[in-house]
C-alpha cells in the first residue's frame, strides 16, 4: 500500500505528541514531514525556566532528539518558516522556496507571546519569555545588567522573576491584577504566594499599568499610569499568549481567535487538521499541556481510521511548583450565587485548601503549600462525583485507612496520574500486566507517565509497586546513570569495592558496557566514583572530567573563558589586587565581575592566553568551574562588627582551606555568618553557619537555585573545632551516598534528615568518616599553588587548551 503524504506545520509539544500518536497506531501508514521554525528538535516547553535559572542545559529538556526522527524515518526541517498553504494544489511552501506536497496536514503553530502595544516596547533589552531564544537573551542580559522589570504576575512571569534572581539579577514583578496567578488561584492564595515568593527576593508591584519603556535605544526603565517611574535594564514582558493564526488565516482557513476546529480537529478546509494552543474548539483555545495532549490523541485516531467519539474539550486543572511552593487549582474555583466554599489554613505551615460545591458537586479547588490531594479531587470534578452524604471538611483530609493510607491504592483505574500526558491509572497497569513493563523509566517509555514535568514520578512509582505485588523489585527502579549500562549508581559502587576495579576502562569492561568508550554523563561520574571509594590509590583521568575542570576555566558562549582565583573566605589584600590588575591589564580581560561569593571573576580570557594567565595571577584556582567546593561565603564578623558573636572570618578561612580541591558529586558553597541576622545569607546554602551566644548553629541541605530550599538545622555545637569535625564527616556521609551530580538539597531530601543526624550521633561512625575524609584529603594537591615551579602540570594545562 501507498504510504500518504502527511505534512506537520510546527515541530512543538503538541505537534510532535500527535506524530507519536500515529506512528504507535499505523507507522507504516504515512511519510512524515516536520517544519520547524525553531533551529532545535522538539523540546519540553514547560522546562524552560529551568534552563533559564541555570541548573539545566537544553540538550536536557529535549524530548526528542535528531536520532529519535531519523529512527522513525521523519524528515525534519528546522528553521524553515511555512509561509503559504495551496490546499487547491494540497502543497505548502516556505520561507526558503521549499514546495512540499501533502495528502494530510497538520497545523500546529502554537501561539506568540503577547507584547504590549505601549510606547518603547521595541527598544533594546525588552524581551518575551517564550523558547530557546528569549532565555537566552535574558541570560546575556543579566551578565552586564543588575536591574530587571517583569511585566506579569502569572506562571510565566513568576518562573521569569525566579531565573532573573537566580542569575543575579534585582527583580520587580508588575501585575494588573490585585493579586498573582489570578488564572489558577484565588485572592487567599495568591496572596500567600506572594508572602513566600517575598521571602526569595522577589519585589512585586501589583494593580500597576504600565505606560511606557523609558530610555533612549535600551530600556532604561518602566512610568506607570500613575506616574511613578521603576529602574529597569531588562523587561520581560509575560503577560500571555495568543494562537499563532496567521498562516491560517493568509491560506482561507477559518480563523476566530484560534484556527476553528471541530471534535476530530478538522479545519474549515478538508484534510487540514489543527492542534495545540493555536487550534480553537467549541469557542476555547487551550494553553496547558494535557488538553493539547488529549487533542493529539483523537487527532491521531482520526487519521488513522481508528474510531474514536472525538474531543470533547477538558477541564482544566493545574498541579505545578512555583518556585518550590506547590500549587493546585482545577475547574471553577471562585466561590458565589449558588456555590460553596470549604476551607482550610494551617498559618504555621503555610498550608490552604479550598473546595467549592454547587449541586452537591465539586466543582473547583484550590492547592496551596500541599498539592497531594490534587489528583483525588480532579477525578472528582471530573466524575461530577455526588458528596451529599460525605461531612465536607473530610474531602480536604486523606483518604481512610482502607488502602493502608495510600492515596494511588484507592484511585480508580480511570483516574488520572500523569496530568501533562493524560496517562491514567489504568492505562499504566496496562502497561506492566500487557507489555512487561517492571520500571518507571519503562512505563515512560511505553505510556509517556513523568515525560513532561516529571512531577508525578511518585506517583507511577506506586502503581508500579501496588501491581506488582511481591514481584517488584526496588533495585531496577534506581535510574542507571546512562544509557550505556543499566547499572544504577549504587550497583556501581558496589561492583568496585567488591572486584577491586581500578580504573574507567576496567568498570566498563568488567560491567559489560553497551559503548566502548562511554559518554559524557557516565565518564564522569565513573571517575569521580573510582576517586571516591579508592582515595589513596586511584589516578584521576582528567580526560574523563568536564571541559571546564580540564581548562581550570568557564567556558563562555563567545568561546572565551571565566577564571576566578581563589580568596579564602572572601578576604584579599593588596598584593593580589595589584597582581590580578596588571593580568586584566596585559591580556586584556574585557569584564572584571565580583561574584555572589566574594569572589572576583575574569570574563573574557582568550583560551590561549589560559595558561599564562594563571601563571601570571600565581594564585590557587577557585574551583568555580568544579564538583567540588566553590567557595565559603564570610560576613566580618565579631572583629569590625558590633552585632557578631564569633568570628565568622576564621571558620569561614578554616572551612575553605580544610575542603579545598576535595572532590564531592555536585558543586558545594558554604556560609558563615557571625550572628543570626546571617549576612552571608548561610540559611541557603549546601552548609551553613550562624553565631549564636556560645557557639555556632549548624544547617544543611540549602539551595538558592531551581528548587529554592531553606537550610535545616543540624546540629548547635559549641566551637569551632567542632564545627569543622561534624562538617566533615557530614560531607564524607555526602560523598558516600549522593548521586552523581545530586546537590546536598536534593540528597537530604532523599535520604532524609534523621537519617544523617543516626549517622553522625554514632561516635564510631562519626570517626570512620573523618578517617576517610582524612585519606581523601590527603591526596589533594591544587596544581596552582605550585605552578610556576611545577613544569609538568604547566606543560598539562597547555596540551589541554590545544586539545580543546
Amino acid at each position: 500500500m501507498e504510504k500518504k503524504k502527511l505534512v506537520l506545520v510546527g515541530n512543538g509539544m503538541a505537534g510532535v505528541k500527535t506524530i507519536e500518536e500515529i506512528l504507535k497506531l499505523s507507522k507504516e501508514s504515512f511519510e512524515i514531514t516536520i517544519f520547524g521554525s525553531e533551529p532545535h528538535p522538539n523540546y519540553n516547553r514547560i522546562l524552560l525556566s529551568k534552563v533559564l535559572q541555570g541548573d539545566t542545559k537544553v540538550k536536557d529538556i529535549t524530548l526528542n532528539d535528531l536520532d529519535w526522527y531519523r529512527e522513525n524515518h521523519i524528515q525534519l526541517f528546522t528553521s524553515e518558516t511555512v509561509i503559504k498553504v495551496d490546499s487547491k494544489r494540497k502543497v505548502v511552501v516556505t520561507d526558503l522556496g521549499r514546495i512540499e506536497p501533502y495528502d494530510e496536514l497538520i497545523l500546529a503553530t502554537g501561539s506568540l507571546p503577547f507584547i504590549l502595544p505601549i510606547p518603547g516596547a521595541e527598544k533594546m533589552g525588552v524581551t518575551a519569555f517564550r523558547d530557546i531564544k528569549d532565555t537566552e537573551v535574558m541570560v546575556e542580559a543579566s551578565k552586564m545588567y543588575k536591574k530587571a522589570a517583569v511585566i506579569g504576575g502569572g506562571l510565566l512571569g513568576l518562573e521569569a522573576a525566579r531565573g532573573l534572581i537566580n542569575l543575579g539579577m534585582d527583580v520587580s514583578v508588575i501585575h494588573l491584577a490585585p493579586y498573582l496567578m489570578e488564572r489558577q488561584l484565588d485572592p487567599q492564595a495568591g496572596k500567600l504566594l506572594q508572602t513566600e515568593l517575598e521571602k526569595q527576593g522577589m519585589k512585586f508591584l501589583l494593580e500597576k499599568q504600565t505606560q511606557e519603556i523609558i530610555g533612549d535605544d535600551r530600556v532604561e526603565g518602566l512610568r506607570f499610569n500613575d506616574g511613578t517611574v521603576l529602574e529597569a535594564d531588562l523587561v520581560v514582558m509575560a503577560v500571555g499568549i495568543k494562537p499563532n493564526v496567521e498562516l491560517a488565516k493568509e491560506s482561507g482557513i477559518a480563523v476566530n481567535r484560534g484556527i476553528v476546529v471541530n471534535d476530530y480537529l478538522l479545519t474549515s478546509i478538508p484534510a487540514i487538521y489543527s492542534v495545540g494552543e493555536c487550534a480553537e474548539h467549541n469557542g476555547t483555545v487551550y494553553g496547558l499541556v494535557a488538553p493539547l495532549f488529549e487533542q493529539g490523541k483523537v487527532l491521531a485516531k482520526h487519521i488513522c481510521r481508528v474510531e474514536t467519539k472525538g474531543y470533547q474539550g477538558s477541564i482544566l486543572s493545574t498541579q505545578l511548583k512555583v518556585s518550590g511552593v506547590e500549587v493546585f487549582s482545577a475547574g471553577d474555583f471562585i466561590e458565589g450565587v449558588g456555590k460553596e466554599a470549604i476551607k482550610v489554613f494551617d498559618g504555621n505551615d503555610s498550608i490552604y485548601k479550598k473546595i467549592v460545591i454547587q449541586d452537591n458537586k465539586i466543582v473547583g479547588a484550590v492547592l496551596f503549600g500541599d498539592s497531594s490531594d490534587g489528583n483525588r479531587l480532579f477525578s472528582m470534578i471530573q466524575k461530577q462525583a455526588d458528596v451529599s452524604s460525605t461531612t465536607k471538611v473530610s474531602l480536604l483530609q486523606p483518604p481512610n485507612d482502607d488502602f493502608g493510607g495510600s492515596l494511588v491504592a484507592s484511585m480508580s483505574e480511570e483516574e488520572i496520574i500523569c496530568g501533562c500526558n493524560g496517562v491514567s491509572k489504568g492505562a499504566i497497569i496496562r502497561a506492566i500486566q500487557n507489555q512487561g513493563c517492571s520500571s518507571v523509566d519503562e512505563i515512560k517509555a511505553c505510556t509517556s507517565a513523568s515525560r513532561s514535568c516529571g512531577g508525578c514520578k511518585p506517583l507511577v512509582a506506586e502503581v508500579l509497586q501496588l501491581t506488582l505485588g511481591s514481584e517488584f523489585d526496588g533495585t531496577v527502579q534506581k535510574d542507571a546513570i546512562c544509557s550505556c549500562t543499566h547499572f544504577s549508581r549504587n550497583e556501581i559502587v558496589e561492583e568496585i569495592q567488591t572486584k577491586g576495579l581500578t580504573h574507567i576502562k576496567e568498570v566498563m569492561n568488567v560491567l559489560g558496557w553497551s559503548t566502548e568508550e562511554g559518554c559524557s554523563k557516565c565518564r564522569p561520574a565513573l571517575n569521580y566514583y573510582l576517586g571516591m571509594v579508592n582515595p589513596l590509590e586511584y589516578k584521576d583521568e582528567r580526560e574523563s572530567r568536564f571541559v571546564n575542570e580540564r581548562m581550570h576555566a568557564n567556558i563562555q558562549k563567545d568561546g572565551t573563558y571565566s577564571v576566578v582565583p581563589r580568596m579564602y573566605g572572601g578576604v584579599t589584600n593588596a598584593q593580589d589586587l595589584r597582581r590580578i590588575a596588571d593580568v586584566v591589564d596585559k591580556y586584556e580581560i574585557p569584564l572584571v565581575k565580583l561574584t555572589g561569593g566574594q569572589r572576583i571573576d575574569l570574563l573574557g580570557v582568550k583560551k590561549e592566553d589560559l595558561p599564562k594567565v594563571w601563571i601570571d595571577l600565581d594564585m590557587p584556582s577557585g574551583s568555580a568551574y568544579g564538583k567540588s567546593l566553590r567557595t565559603v561565603k564570610t560576613c566580618v564578623g565579631e572583629q569590625f562588627c558590633r552585632f557578631g558573636t564569633q568570628d565568622s572570618l576564621g571558620l569561614g578561612i578554616d572551612l575553605e582551606k580544610k575542603f579545598e580541591g576535595l572532590q564531592t558529586p555536585h558543586k558545594v558553597k558554604m556560609a558563615v555568618s557571625a550572628c543570626p541576622r546571617s549576612c552571608a545569607e548561610s540559611g541557603f546554602k549546601d552548609i551553613g553557619f550562624i553565631g549564636i551566644d556560645g557557639g555556632w548553629e549548624l544547617y544543611v541541605g540549602g539551595n538558592g537555585g531551581t528548587h529554592v530550599r531553606g537550610g535545616d538545622l543540624l546540629y548547635k555545637v559549641k566551637t569551632s573545632e567542632e564545627a569543622l569535625e561534624i562538617t566533615s564527616a557530614y560531607l564524607q556521609y555526602y560523598r558516600e551516598t549522593a548521586n552523581y551530580l545530586e546537590r546536598t538539597s536534593a540528597w537530604i531530601e532523599r535520604v532524609g534528615l534523621t537519617q544523617v543526624r543516626t549517622v553522625l550521633d554514632d561516635k564510631e561512625k562519626r570517626l570512620e568518616l573523618n578517617k576517610r575524609m582524612d585519606d581523601a584529603l590527603s591526596v589533594i594537591k591544587d596544581p596552582w599553588k605550585t605552578i610556576t615551579e611545577d613544569e609538568k602540570v604547566r606543560k598539562e594545562l597547555f596540551e589541554n587548551v590545544i586539545m580543546s
